[in-house]
């Protein structure tokens, strides 16, 4: 058995005034922005253009044309499915060491040359400041392919015990068929990750990325295919879920979905693979992250200076538009006066604009319909008895689709904000009398039907045990004294239950060991010659 480099954490970059990242990162972000890109389609590893058209525009910037794409049909779609099966009957076969060595040798690349093209792209087309961009389309995505071929090399060391005289072992196989992998927009790492883990153990993928992430997926591509991955392990698409549906959930080669999205999406992708089950040559692998509506729960013991800076972190980086970010939290009355000080200095603090001005905390939402289901919610806000804004809900979309951190107070636990998932730079408060703590923890585990990160601030051990007793299965990702965002790939393996998808781990184990099959192989040295058995003796 080869054993991989042993995987560490990509350092974090801090792009200081003078710093040379500082000046690289800025010299990447002027070519892109004087270079409009001309983004194809890849299948097979050939570039698919169509006479379909799609304009890419920065979020924070209508102005500002970042290139264009084009968009496919079933055609495409078709073609991308039957080059993924095509090519899994060599990829499949070759080695574990050499399909590793594809995606770390794209780990260097994107830590080295890579580096600063990508994270002046997420920037530009995800209005990203560059710490967002650093630590997701940079530092996450090396994590990813590091730690993920690490855990390839684990499953395949997994082998079973041999009674004497016989050689037990354990055929690792990727899945039988292709993967559809479609990612969102509001992470390039996942983007980059969903696609390729399956990849890493074998397997080949059709890929979809969300619209208003194809110019950072153009760059993964490119990542992909200088790091030596073959044509057709990973197709590119871009297409209408109309043109996909019948070409890719009903196809019999279909063998696994890997998703990040919406909860509607994707339970209706699984409603048509449960009504085309008798379908398919095996049963497909469902692995799916959804929505969240992550809390923040404090109890009466708990430092107003962390639990201030967890809210403002956890609820407004990167507008908010993380499945992990915070968006409801229950302060105990004795904390609130001082929480709600620090809270509104803080907030008030944050510079609200462009990315390239890197003073801007808060940027732009990634588009129109985004902009328009988060003002919504404010809206409702605004004329809702039981709710308080006493900062934000103002929102702008003259230039970009800019909304500011709102902080909503409500007087019901159970009030539309703080039960629906919003997606956006809106935080909503209940404050509890302090003898309520441990009803309160029940009310934040009934709200909503999601269950992917929370956390509980409390220097009381006893507060610290009851909340994580209580809250056990309220989210997949529990933290203690921290905000519920940032998970960190081989240290906090990501993903919720519930509604919030099937929990299979992103960045841990857990996720790679869903794409594969496993076979039980028995060697006999000396086989027996006679079918007696003793027992028939006399």
């Amino acid at each position: 058995m080869y054993r991989v480099p042993p995987p560490t954490n990509e350092p974090v970059l801090n792009y200081a005034p003078g710093s040379s990242e500082r000046a690289e990162i800025e010299k990447a972000i002027a070519e892109l922005k004087s270079n409009p890109l001309d983004i194809p389609m890849v299948i097979n590893g050939e570039e698919v253009r169509t006479d379909t058209q799609i304009e890419i525009r920065a979020p924070h910037d209508h102005k500002l044309i970042l290139g264009h794409y084009h968009q496919g049909g079933t055609k495409e779609v078709k073609m991308a499915v039957d080059s993924a099966v095509e090519a899994q009957k060599t990829w499949a076969e070759m080695p574990w060491e050499q399909r590793s060595a594809v995606f770390l040798k794209a780990a260097d690349l994107l830590a080295g040359p890579y580096r600063y093209i990508m994270n002046a792209a997420a920037m530009l087309a995800h209005s990203k400041n560059v710490f967002q961009a650093e630590i997701d389309a940079a530092c996450e995505l090396i994590d990813f392919y590091r730690y993920n071929c690490h855990f390839a090399q684990q499953i395949y060391d997994i082998q079973p015990a041999s009674a004497s005289g016989i050689w037990d072992r354990t055929d690792h196989r990727p899945l039988e068929g292709f993967i559809f992998a479609v990612t969102p927009f509001n992470f390039i790492s996942i983007n980059g990750n969903l696609p390729a883990a399956p990849a890493i153990m074998g397997n080949v993928a059709v890929w979809k990325p969300a619209s208003t992430a194809v110019y950072t997926s153009h760059f993964l591509m490119k990542l992909w295919r200088e790091a030596g991955l073959p044509d057709g392990v990973i197709n590119m698409i871009f297409a209408r879920g109309s043109s996909i549906g019948d070409t890719v959930l009903r196809n019999e080669h279909l063998a696994g979905i890997h998703f990040t999205g919406s909860t509607p999406v994707f339970q209706n992708m699984w409603k048509t693979v449960g009504d085309n089950i008798a379908n398919y040559r095996a049963y497909p692998r469902i692995v799916g992250e959804t929505g969240g509506k992550d809390f923040i729960v404090a109890h009466s013991s708990a430092q107003v200076d962390e639990l201030s800076v967890a809210i403002v972190r956890g609820s407004f980086e990167f507008q908010g538009q993380k499945c992990s970010a915070s968006s409801r939290s229950y302060i105990p009355e004795s904390l609130w006066p001082s929480v709600k000080e620090k809270v509104l200095n803080m907030t008030k603090e944050l510079k609200m604009g462009d990315p390239e001005d890197f003073g801007n905390f808060v940027n732009a939402i990634i588009d129109e319909s985004a902009y328009n289901s988060i003002v919504e919610y404010i809206d409702y806000a605004k004329s809702c008895p039981e709710c308080d804004i006493i900062h934000g809900g103002n929102y702008d979309s003259s230039k970009g689709w800019f909304i500011e951190p709102t902080l909503v107070v409500t007087t019901d636990p159970h009030c539309k904000l703080m039960e629906e998932e919003i997606f956006g730079p809106v935080m909503t408060i209940y404050v509890y009398p302090d003898n309520e703590f441990a009803k309160v923890l029940h009310t934040c585990d009934q709200t909503s039907p999601y269950a992917l990160t929370g956390a509980v601030f409390a220097v009381d051990r006893k507060a610290v045990a009851l909340a994580e007793r209580t809250l056990r299965n309220s989210a997949g990702n529990f933290y203690i004294n921290d905000k519920p965002t940032g998970a960190v790939v081989g240290q906090q393996p990501f993903g919720g239950g519930r509604a919030s998808g099937t929990n299979d781990k992103a960045g841990g184990i857990q996720n790679m060991l869903r794409w594969t099959s496993p076979r039980s192989v028995k060697e006999n040295f000396v086989a027996p010659r006679d079918y007696k058995y003793p027992f028939l003796g006399k």
